[in-house]
């Protein structure tokens, strides 16, 4: 029997688990019962596995066959709210429930019962004898503010054994503590005080903190010039979520950029807010997923997962940097989180903050609409002012072979070296080259396991796939004709531009900034700090120096090749171009210095490069969307992306054309189908890949056509499918 959301002892109940199966389980309600929403275990097969009570059992099962639930966790039963977002997120996705599911239970010991743990914190002695084992422990400590670490993990975070850390208590420069598991987090201080707004800050904050006080959804595009001070406003819009006594959640693209905003977050609330991403220890993420279900935690920073927490009371999103491509899943689960967090909110009455210096199209779209708020941050904050920018003319450029500084550029970084300011030379490649060829017969080193060209990265000494990960020491000889001596790098990577600055400019203190050179997020955090602190002259950098990173001496920014994102088929490719090159332009002169950016360039007559040097958003955007919306492509029509795979090519092109030939579904909503045809990258970890793109009137009713046009069709043998919604790369 089930009451107001709770089922007796012995009542059918339905239970949804992580396990990969096509529907709710029945099982029956276990000795003192149970609630809607509560974590169980169950029995399945001869294993015991996590559950959610998702409702009543359906009772299409021999009822003499039900077994019971073997316990209920000790954990706060799954909020209605949550239940619904995960069955509306995975029916939008065409995502099983299952799947959904294991998004929301992605911490260890969900049902273990409070307990102590043995912890390690920094103590207050040296040792005796400094190592550079024990210096790695004590970093670790230092960098880790205060978080928990048990043994296990602060060995592995230094690199070292567990003796070293024991070694290291003996001489009480570490303190091994017992602690409860999981405790509420400080409490934030809504009243404390930020920083003295500006008077375009004070009416944006304005305009927020009545939206959230009103505690009714909405959304709101926060758009700022780079510098702007966007963090401090919705920071604002944080604190009067706090005052309401709700929970709010600040989702930012890049692990690296958390260390310089957990110390906003600090000096204007008073303590750390709880973290969650790829780099919290599991015993960390443990805790925060526990107090954030029982409200022991008010804001979370967090990557994008972050939004399948089990929030007791949300009431604020935050979506920094809306427009990062990170911020779409690429893998499993396909989901963009900028618009699952417009529908958590939807559910809950919270409001969504999208800020951004470069909108998405989308976001951009749907504030002309009237959806979404806007609100405008036009002028730099202090006395920063917004970087001059101009083109270079690579085709004026006296360059020498396998050069890539030019003349111009060159001039005008040693200026900034001659004058103590920073600069930052930017190229989106990761590695040395991108492409390394034999001189002898022509013969590309490409990845055995995938049609894509492998990528030197010399300061590793290896080649690289970037599509697997599949690595190989760099080769005396050609793999094909066996030459020796005749390898040979063509084009630039980061590693290669480098190489070159340090020739040209041999003085100066390099750091190079690319994603793959680190081997944790606290070694890229390190380095980012001393760059910000002047451990640098110059920088060289790939797309993640455009993430929201603040260099006070930084005044130069040379964009060594702004052609490189035309080119290619991508409709989104004049977007993603204009807002790398802008948001990277946007790192110099955000201090009390002016800066200046130069963009080298063979098509400066190009419309995206006029529209960069311009600085005319609006007109850029609207070309852009007028464009859109003659082809009838997002945000002005809809697609989903088809993706299928198997180790054998035939198999995958049969499935392709007979779902090709078998689009009665999709015709009926208005609905066309382009493929089969081979993916960009056809062959990934040994798995052929073909494509099918379906685009479909934007109000058109896709993701049941969807589901009706590939139900008929069972994939046998290794035959796998992904059906991406609102694709965002077409690799």
């Amino acid at each position: 029997m089930q009451t107001q959301g709770y089922f007796d002892q012995g009542a059918l109940i339905g239970v949804l688990t992580t396990q990969p199966l096509d529907r709710v389980l029945d099982y029956r309600a276990p000795e003192g019962g149970c609630h809607l929403g509560a974590f169980v275990e169950v029995p399945l097969g001869p294993r015991k596995v996590l559950g959610v009570v998702w409702g009543e059992g359906r009772g299409d099962w021999d009822l003499s066959r039900v077994r019971s639930v073997i316990r209920v966790l000790d954990a706060p039963p799954m909020r209605a709210e949550l239940m619904s977002f995960l069955d509306k997120a995975g029916a939008y996705t065409l995502t099983p429930m299952p799947a959904m599911l294991r998004l929301a239970t992605r911490a260890p010991g969900l049902g273990d019962p409070p307990s102590m743990r043995r912890v390690y914190r920094l103590g207050d002695t040296e040792p005796v004898r400094m190592t550079d084992a024990r210096r790695r422990v004590l970093e670790v400590l230092r960098d880790m503010g205060g978080l928990s670490l048990t043994l296990k993990e602060l060995a592995e975070a230094a690199g070292v054994t567990t003796s070293v850390v024991k070694g290291l208590v003996k001489h009480g420069a570490v303190r091994e503590e017992d602690s409860p598991r999981d405790t509420p987090f400080p409490a934030l201080d809504p009243d404390l005080g930020g920083k003295t707004l500006t008077e375009d800050q004070q009416a944006a904050a304005a305009s927020l903190r009545a939206r959230v006080a009103a505690r009714r959804y909405g959304t709101t595009l926060l758009k700022g010039v780079t510098g702007s001070g966007k963090t401090e406003v919705y920071l604002e819009a944080v604190a009067e979520c706090l005052a309401q006594g709700r929970q709010a959640l600040v989702l930012l693209p890049e692990i690296a950029l958390t260390a310089e905003f957990l110390t906003r977050v600090e000096a204007r609330f008073g303590a750390r807010p709880a973290e969650w991403h790829s780099g919290v220890t599991m015993t960390d993420r443990r805790r925060v997923w526990k107090m954030v279900a029982q409200g022991g935690a008010q804001l979370v920073v967090g990557a994008r997962s972050a939004l399948f927490l089990p929030f007791r009371d949300l009431g604020l999103i935050v979506v920094d940097e809306e427009h990062d491509t990170s911020y779409k899943q690429e893998d499993g689960v396909l989901y963009n989180a900028r618009d699952m967090a417009v529908l958590r909110a939807s559910i809950c009455d919270a409001q969504v903050v999208l800020a951004s210096a470069t909108p998405s199209l989308e976001s951009w779209a749907n504030a002309e609409a009237g959806k979404y708020h806007r609100l405008e941050l036009t002028s730099r904050f202090g006395a920063a002012v917004l970087p001059d920018m101009r083109a270079i003319d690579m085709r004026a450029e006296d360059l020498p072979a396998s050069s890539w500084i030019s003349p111009t550029l060159a001039r005008a970084v040693q200026q900034r070296l001659d004058r103590k300011e920073q600069s930052l030379l930017f190229i989106n490649r990761r590695g040395y080259a991108p492409v390394t060829i034999c001189r002898a017969c022509g013969h590309q080193i490409g990845c055995d396991h995938c049609d894509a060209r492998m990528v030197e990265h010399r300061f590793v000494k290896r080649l690289v796939c970037h599509q697997c990960g599949e690595s190989r020491p760099l080769p005396q000889a050609c793999p094909s004709c066996e030459a020796e001596d005749r390898l040979a790098p063509v084009g630039p990577g980061v590693e290669r531009l480098a190489e070159e600055a340090q020739a040209r400019f041999p003085d100066a203190r390099l750091a190079v900034l690319s994603s793959d050179m680190f081997g944790s997020a606290r070694a890229l955090k390190a380095e980012i700090e001393s760059i910000a602190l002047g451990g640098a002259d110059l920088i060289i950098g790939t797309q993640l120096v455009a993430k929201g990173h603040n260099f006070p001496l930084l005044t130069l920014v040379g964009v060594i090749d702004a052609d490189l994102g035309l080119q290619g088929s991508d409709l989104r490719a004049a977007e993603r171009t204009f807002q790398l090159i802008r948001q990277v332009a946007g790192r110099a002169g955000r201090a009390d210095k002016s800066g200046e950016a130069l963009l080298q360039t063979f098509q400066p007559e190009h419309p995206v490069i006029r529209a960069i040097l311009s600085g005319d958003e609006q007109n850029f955007w609207s070309a852009e969307a007028e464009e859109r919306r003659a082809a009838g492509v997002p945000p002005y029509g809809r697609l989903a992306g088809i993706i299928l795979s198997s180790t054998n090519a035939q198999e995958v092109f049969d499935l392709g054309n007979a779902l090709a030939r078998q689009d009665a579904p999709l015709r009926r909503v208005g609905a066309q189908v382009f493929g089969p045809a081979p993916a960009p990258i056809a062959r990934v970890r040994g798995r052929h890949r073909v494509r099918l793109l379906v685009k479909a009137p934007k109000g058109a009713p896709l993701q049941p056509a969807l589901a009706d046009w590939v139900a008929p069709f069972k994939l046998k043998g290794d035959l796998r499918m992904a059906i991406d919604i609102d694709p965002q790369s077409f690799f």
